[in-house]
């Protein structure tokens, strides 16, 4: 028995196919959509691929454009066949070629849903990337002068401040690196020799923060230097007292900020996968009417339409025959050309009379 069968007459199919046509060209729109989000992405990440340790972040707007692409080549394609099926001549030249390309259309709307779904679990693989960019990049704060990294300090800078964050996890993270250049640093000062010697690795190391850390709302004017010493401060105490430097951490921040952009765009392709989807099947069932007709000299006559010819359980076993029968036919195909090989390899002998 037939899945999802329904009865045609000429006025239906005229209605279907004038639907999908429009339906088709909407649905080109939506790929336009895709792919702006795409390009929009991936600017995105690359104004902060500096605090980002790989280039995985970027497979899902590389994904979303090529999606973007391919949808409007294929609804545009699928929109041509809906204008042409209303005249008999003219469909028969895209006969041949429907079933290969609702084939096409079924993996290709796969693919959408598999996109849909990366979008919504990126954030594992997002938050990785961020916290190891974060961390090498502020190691490189300091290197003002070194070229390739001099840049450093104005991204992690203009970051902190558009994201009113500080640190990787939060602002004691400045505390264990050194993010004061050697050049501005006065090695005659006791000071800086004691923190010196003081640290195993010779690095200059203070309770610190940079200055876009500092919180501009804070009525108080900002602490970001001596951040733990009370005494340093008066009427202060870090343990008690709100400070006035942000609290959240950059990982945190930008994790929130392309999480969210993300799953957004997942809802949004998830709904352009519906909407293929039913045109998928709406293309289906016009196949299978015009296919259908009894007499195709008679326009006028009933046909019917099906998504599928047996019943799902039915297509499937179908399915595994066929595989199981191509499976057979290359072990065959691969006996013949080893039975070939070795006859081939056999010389024949060749006695002599004397």
């Amino acid at each position: 028995m037939a899945l999802l069968k329904v009865k045609f007459n000429q006025k239906k199919r005229v209605k279907l196919a004038q639907g999908l046509w429009l339906m088709n060209w909407f649905s080109v729109f939506a790929g336009i959509i895709v792919f702006s989000m795409g390009l929009f992405l991936k600017i995105e990440l690359r104004k902060r691929s500096e605090v980002m340790d790989n280039s995985e972040s970027h497979f899902v707007p590389n994904s979303l454009i090529l999606m973007g692409i391919l949808s409007c080549a294929f609804n545009a394609l699928a929109g041509k066949i809906c204008y042409d099926s209303l005249d008999p001549t003219k469909f028969a030249k895209w006969k041949p070629l429907l079933k290969p390309y609702l084939v096409l259309c079924f993996f290709f709307n796969f693919l959408i849903f598999f996109i849909a779904l990366i979008c919504f679990l990126m954030r594992g693989s997002l938050e990785t990337t961020l916290a190891y960019g974060l961390k090498n990049g502020m190691k490189f704060y300091r290197d003002t002068d070194t070229p390739g990294r001099c840049f450093m300090k104005k991204t992690i800078d203009m970051l902190q401040i558009e994201f009113r964050c500080c640190g990787n996890n939060g602002f004691r993270d400045w505390f264990e690196i050194q993010w004061i250049s050697n050049r501005y640093l006065d090695f005659g000062s006791k000071e800086v020799k004691d923190r010196i010697k003081s640290n195993v690795d010779g690095r200059y190391l203070v309770d610190g923060v940079p200055f876009s850390c500092c919180n501009p709302s804070s009525p108080r004017p900002c602490i970001q230097y001596q951040v733990t010493n009370n005494s340093a401060h008066y009427s202060y105490d870090y343990q008690t007292e709100e400070l006035n430097l942000w609290n959240r951490g950059c990982r945190e921040a930008l994790l929130l900020y392309y999480s969210s952009m993300m799953s957004s765009m997942g809802g949004v392709v998830l709904f352009v996968w519906l909407f293929e989807v039913s045109v998928m099947v709406g293309l289906r069932l016009l196949q299978t009417a015009l296919e259908s007709i009894a007499n195709p000299e008679d326009p006028e006559c009933e046909s019917e339409g099906w998504l599928l010819e047996q019943s799902l359980t039915d297509t499937f076993k179908s399915a595994l025959e066929s595989l199981k029968k191509i499976g057979k036919f290359n072990q065959v195909d691969a006996g013949a050309e080893a039975a070939e090989g070795e006859e081939g390899g056999k010389t024949p002998a060749i006695s002599t009379v004397s």
